[in-house]
């Protein structure tokens, strides 16, 4: 649909526990496996695509919602060509052909999200937010708002979601933009093999050479992508999506914070606990212990590039025995410290696979800003500024209820763990 290059799509079966993978086959060497899931999405524009290191695959809302309505858990999709076809730029073909295929059931139980709590997002006078529901399943609203534009206006629709309501009402519905946009896009050499029969393009009179599959299609496509979208989250959703003007970049920032709280419900029902590391498992890879270990959990991890973690300070920390009797302060250099452990968790996940450890070589702009006490929970984060073979080098800050305590910039030697 963007790029105008003819690919081919092959849907086949996947074990329990796969998930969505998207599959590049033309990519030279050897095929590149892109899960579908929120963190692996790539910044574009008007789109949903997924990216790894530099290979990507644009455009599969259309395929994910088909996915996501006929609740398929695991599927491999191998494609030939930088993005997915489009045919008729709506889900119908998708959904027409995952249907034919069928669908078997597989031993494991299926996993299943269901929205708790509420979650909301902004961009402009845009908003799409995520409700807990008394019922079972999705139901989606949304409110599609052209203002004066006679041709699309304002549609408003709830749909609830289910196999049968998709291929009825939604899968059919074709992206849409304004002749204004379409001129814009074919000016910067973006669909210039499409023509108005291939899409729908509107100008104040409606579709151009084109008509209305149903009055209110603008709005059902809209909903559609939304559901291309969530699929992201990688499992069944309950709740109650609400949308206002929201497109792809919403809908997106949406299905990472759903993907996220979907780990966290996971994580809790495994191991008891929210964190991404718990105690356990941080002293399975930092060597410090007590009263040397600073780092109490661990609550999210970005591959190699950012970690956020916990430090609970409580009036038993050794420290406070002698810093100072009767005016305790947790000592600066300590949450330094701790900045650096937190870093060493980051570097961790790509250097136990090395043989390597992270020590500390030097620290940069350290700046102490507020004084830390019993009682205080220290949120330390840990951002990667370079990372190469022999050194590495963090931007680090330890805040307590959002007012920073301290930040350094921190450097580390990588070394041989048997040279220590």
């Amino acid at each position: 649909m963007f790029g105008g290059v003819p690919s081919k799509a092959v849907f086949k079966p996947a074990p329990v526990d796969t998930g969505g993978v998207f599959v590049r086959m033309d990519t030279g060497n050897s095929p590149v496996r892109i899960p579908a899931i929120a963190p692996n999405v790539a910044d574009r524009g008007r789109r949903t695509s997924l990216i790894k290191d530099s290979v990507s695959i644009e455009t599969v809302e259309h395929c994910l919602a088909a996915v996501f309505a006929l609740e398929i858990s695991n599927l491999i999709v191998e494609i030939e060509g930088p993005e997915m076809p489009s045919a008729d730029c709506s889900s119908a073909s998708y959904y027409s052909v995952l249907k034919r295929c069928g669908v078997v059931d597989q031993t494991a139980d299926r996993k299943e999200f269901v929205i708790t709590r509420p979650f909301s997002l902004e961009l402009g006078d845009a908003s799409i937010y995520a409700l807990p529901s008394n019922t079972d399943g999705l139901e989606i609203t949304y409110d599609l708002d052209y203002g004066q534009h006679k041709g699309v206006g304002r549609q408003i629709l709830s749909f609830r979601m289910s196999s049968d309501n998709f291929e009825r009402e939604l899968a059919p519905a074709r992206t849409f933009l304004l002749e204004s946009e379409a001129k814009q896009f074919q000016s910067r050499g973006i669909g210039k093999h499409l023509c108005p029969k291939d899409l729908l393009v509107i100008d104040s009179d409606g579709p151009i050479d084109n008509k209305w599959r149903w009055p209110d299609e603008c709005v059902r496509h809209k909903i559609l992508d939304v559901c291309g979208d969530l699929a992201l989250v990688s499992q069944p959703i309950h709740g109650k999506i609400v949308a206002y003007r929201s497109g792809h970049t919403l809908n997106q920032r949406l299905a990472k914070k759903l993907y996220d709280d979907a780990q966290r419900q996971a994580r809790i029902k495994k191991f008891g606990t929210d964190a991404v590391l718990d105690i356990r498992r941080i002293q399975k890879i930092l060597p410090h212990r007590y009263p040397f270990l600073l780092v109490d959990k661990v609550i999210d991890i970005e591959g190699d590039k950012t970690i956020k973690a916990i430090k609970n300070v409580t009036f038993n920390e050794q420290f406070f025995q002698g810093h100072f009797p009767g005016t305790p302060i947790m000592p600066g250099v300590l949450i330094v410290e701790a900045m650096a452990q937190v870093s060493g968790l980051l570097f961790a996940q790509k250097l136990e696979h090395t043989g390597k450890l992270a020590v500390l070589l030097a620290m940069d702009g350290v700046k102490l800003r507020k004084a830390v006490v019993p009682g205080d929970t220290l949120l330390l984060t840990a951002d990667t500024i370079k990372l190469r073979k022999r050194t590495a080098v963090c931007s680090c800050k330890a805040t307590v209820d959002g007012t920073i305590a301290a930040q350094a910039e921190i450097k580390f030697m990588l070394v041989d763990d048997e040279m220590l």
